[in-house]
């Protein structure tokens, strides 16, 4: 998937982000963050760094412009300008080139800004094995609720930051409630979009595939018993 970065410059930038994403920008090195709905849906997800002079999102190129639109409306009366960097995006595992940031996801290796490439590496079975959800696969634009895409584990969300567009409803999610549904691994005759089914009832659907193995979007109290049209299926710890 091809990426944009967006440059976000000004005096202001620091208390305007601070305001909208799940997580701060760190000082150093890359971070990773989500832009929300006020309803506490998924918009884009970005990996974040910054240096003296501006702000960093590295985002899908799908929703680079739509995210550029949602930050212009909020920005109001900041000191803050929104870019496109025009960078490229490289990105692989092992050995890292000079100047490539570790990413913050687990088993995702690096990202060389500047660069170019994805390393020949099978991304794909990358996530599968270290159940990293994807924009526009696992992650739903205005659908898609970041806790039940495991944001919290692959540290995206911060919940003693201050206030962001969309955190009431995931404080919410996070303190009174127990997930009933999300991001699993599962093993069997898996493809991609098909409804999994317990007991004759919806149980979830088939996502991102790596051999007999998949990312799926799962009830929890129906993991047992599972299958697809092809076949039996097992949730994959």
């Amino acid at each position: 998937m091809t990426r944009t970065v967006l440059r976000i410059s000004g005096a202001d930038r620091a208390t305007f982000l601070d305001g909208l994403l799940t997580a701060n920008v760190p000082a150093h090195g890359l971070g990773y963050a989500a832009l929300l709905t006020p309803q506490g849906k998924y918009l884009a997800d970005f990996l974040t760094w910054q240096d003296a002079e501006a702000t960093y999102l590295d985002v899908a190129t799908d929703l680079a412009q739509a995210t550029a639109q949602r930050l212009t409306m909020y920005r109001l009366r900041a000191k803050v300008d929104i870019a496109d960097a025009r960078l490229t995006v490289g990105r692989g595992l092992g050995e890292p080139p000079a100047g490539a940031l570790a990413d913050p996801r687990p088993g995702m290796g690096w990202r060389h800004y500047g660069g170019s490439g994805d390393g020949g590496v099978d991304w794909d079975a990358v996530r599968v094995d270290n159940l990293i959800p994807e924009t526009g696969r696992e992650l739903i634009h205005g659908e898609s609720y970041i806790l039940e895409m495991g944001f919290e584990r692959l540290g995206g969300v911060d919940f003693k930051k201050g206030c962001y567009v969309g955190q009431e409803i995931v404080a919410r999610m996070h303190h009174k409630t127990t997930l009933r549904k999300g991001l699993a691994r599962v093993a069997g005759p898996v493809t991609e979009g098909a409804e999994i089914t317990s007991g004759g009832k919806p149980a979830g659907v088939i996502h991102t595939c790596a051999g007999d193995r998949a990312l799926a979007y799962l009830r929890f109290d129906r993991a047992e018993g599972m299958e697809t049209p092809q076949g039996p299926l097992t949730r994959d710890a």
